[in-house]
C-alpha cells in the first residue's frame, strides 16, 4: 500500500490556508487591514512553500548522490569479486593441468 502522508500533509496545509483566509474575511477589521493580512500571510505561505521546495530538492539531491555512491561501490566490489573468481579458476585450472602432466608423466615445456 502507497504511502499517502504527502497528499495528507497537502489537504492539511488546503485546509489550513481556507480557514485562515475564512477568518479573515470574517475578522472585525477594516478592508485595507485585511487586505494586507491576507497579502502578508499569502508572501509568507509563498516563502514557506519555496523553503520547503527547497529542502525537498536538496534532500532529492543527497538520497540521489548517495544511492549513486553506492550503486558504484557495489560495482566495484562485484568487479573485485569476478577478478579474484576468475584468478582462482585460472590458478585452478593450472593446478589441474599440472596435475594431468605429472600424472601423465609428461613434461613441461
Amino acid at each position: 500500500m502507497a504511502d499517502n502522508g504527502g497528499d495528507k500533509f497537502l489537504y492539511f496545509l488546503a485546509g489550513a490556508s481556507i480557514g485562515a483566509v475564512l477568518a479573515l474575511l470574517f475578522a472585525p477589521k477594516s478592508g485595507k487591514e485585511t487586505r494586507e493580512l491576507i497579502a502578508r500571510t499569502a508572501a509568507e505561505g509563498r516563502e514557506f512553500v519555496a523553503t520547503k521546495a527547497s529542502e525537498g530538492r536538496q534532500f532529492a539531491e543527497e538520497k540521489g548522490r548517495k544511492v549513486s555512491d553506492d550503486f558504484t561501490s557495489f560495482i566495484d566490489r562485484s568487479k573485485e569479486a569476478v577478478q579474484r573468481q576468475k584468478e582462482q579458476l585460472t590458478a585452478a585450472f593450472e593446478a589441474g593441468k599440472a596435475a594431468y602432466r605429472e600424472e601423465k608423466g609428461l613434461s613441461q615445456d
